[in-house]
């Protein structure tokens, strides 16, 4: 796909911006629909998006361009909190329909949390712009919308031991030890948003990009 293939305008008629939704957010949490995949490593960017919501006291109870999202205030602005229902692979196609519907700008008003397996558990990369760095749904986002320039919080998940298979690993479950120090970062990620979706990026790298000491 060709960069130039697909548009998205952030201008608006008057009428449009008086609305307000020009200054709306995306915030895309990564994962897998069904049960089977709950609490998996591979999902802990709907974990994110859901400790959001809880947060906000946002209702995740609207299904709109094959995702599970609702939308709110967060920090003062106004935001879709989004988690894709297309399998992790396709998630770019779930994510370009809401910019594309919204006319929204990905470079400015875009946020996706997603796992990362090299990072340790608990670790929290927050970065501006990237490449996809081997992860599938990310890749995806990417070839969708053209551009890697958009803002993403990257979540320790911990590689794979030697001899697993990968997909295996992903989709597997953390031991009580990691998932206490996951779920300690998923809430961290949610704080980070916050700064971020109030044009302060720089200051969540700053405070949440550490590496998790394990006692």
């Amino acid at each position: 796909m060709r960069k130039n293939d697909v548009h998205y305008n952030s201008k608006k008629s008057g009428t449009e911006a008086a609305e307000g939704e020009n200054h709306m957010y995306i915030i895309a949490g990564l994962g897998n629909p069904t049960k089977q995949y709950e609490k998996t490593r591979h999902n802990v960017g709907f974990d994110a998006v859901d400790a959001i919501a809880g947060q906000c006291q946002i209702s995740m109870s609207q299904t709109k361009f094959r995702a599970v999202c609702g939308q709110g205030i967060l920090a003062g602005q106004k935001v879709m909190l989004v988690k894709p229902q297309t399998f992790m692979n396709n998630s770019g196609e779930s994510i370009g329909a809401f910019l594309k519907f919204y006319k929204l700008d990905p470079v400015s008003q875009l946020l996706v949390i997603y796992d990362d397996i090299s990072l340790q558990p608990g670790d929290i990369r927050i970065r501006l712009k990237g490449s996809a760095g081997g992860h599938n749904g990310m890749k995806d986002i990417i070839a969708h919308l053209g551009t890697q320039e958009f803002l993403r919080i990257r979540v320790g998940v911990g590689g794979k031991p030697e001899g697993q298979d990968l997909v295996n690993h992903v989709l597997g479950h953390f031991s009580q030890e990691d998932r206490k120090v996951v779920e300690e970062a998923v809430h961290s990620a949610a704080d980070a948003v916050k700064l971020m979706v109030q044009g302060q990026a720089d200051a969540a790298m700053n405070q949440y990009n550490k590496k998790v000491i394990k006692e």
